[in-house]
């Protein structure tokens, strides 16, 4: 990737997704997913969208391939991989040879719509996976892989392949690509305004005086 591509992922590795998420509502943008778990691995990841969706039926015309691994191969460590499973049944859409497969690629994560298996293998891997269900069934005999990089539907947010994730214990993020300068200016704001409230805390300023006179305006444009 170009470095027009990692200096936006980059910066955002180093926000919450409360900041971002702040952020965001001062913009007037939505892109907030919460109800998810981070089920393995630790910390933060953020990243470019690759994208995988699943469902019912036959898969896509041309040669056999395993769900989710176009997925793999297309990604690697600036990327989130995104997956939908809204079908509906109880089946992974994700599971631990991928998950290996990722991880060889230095893959940022996987983020899922749908339930994940083999959660004590990306466990052992310290690989990053947030989801809404797990699961014990196999994909096989009961979803399929429908497209690999088309738009998907994560809660209620539409994702696009390219789309900025970021996401943490406490949600997920997704920042469309022509609005990421902007939002990743406002949560850096947003981050300094509240470090100085912190220090002021510190210093013994009473909490309530701290946030009385500073955090109310928080997600005013210019703090007014």
């Amino acid at each position: 990737m170009s470095s027009e591509v990692e200096f936006p992922v980059a910066r955002l590795r180093k926000l919450d997704v409360c900041a971002v998420s702040d952020a965001m509502d001062r913009l007037g943008l939505a892109g907030q997913v919460t109800g998810f778990s981070q089920r393995s691995g630790s910390g933060r990841i953020a990243g470019r969208a690759v994208t995988c969706r699943l469902g019912t039926g036959s898969p896509p015309p041309g040669p056999p391939r395993h769900l989710g691994t176009t997925a793999v191969e297309a990604a690697g460590p600036d990327n989130v991989i995104v997956v939908e499973q809204r079908a509906g049944i109880d089946a992974g859409c994700w599971g631990g040879l991928l998950t290996l497969g990722a991880k060889v690629r230095g893959v940022a994560g996987v983020v899922a719509d749908g339930p994940v298996r083999d959660i004590d293998e990306a466990e052992v891997y310290g690989f990053p996976i947030f989801t809404n269900q797990t699961t014990c069934f196999t994909a096989r005999g009961r979803v399929v892989e429908k497209e690999t990089n088309g738009p998907v539907t994560i809660g209620t947010i539409q994702v696009t392949p390219g789309d900025f994730v970021l996401a943490d214990q406490s949600a997920i993020i997704f920042i469309r690509q022509d609005d990421i300068d902007q939002v990743l200016d406002t949560a850096e704001e947003i981050v300094a305004r509240e470090a100085a409230m912190a220090k002021s805390i510190l210093a013994g300023v009473p909490i309530s005086e701290v946030m009385g006179r500073a955090y109310e305006h928080m997600l005013q444009r210019n703090g007014t």
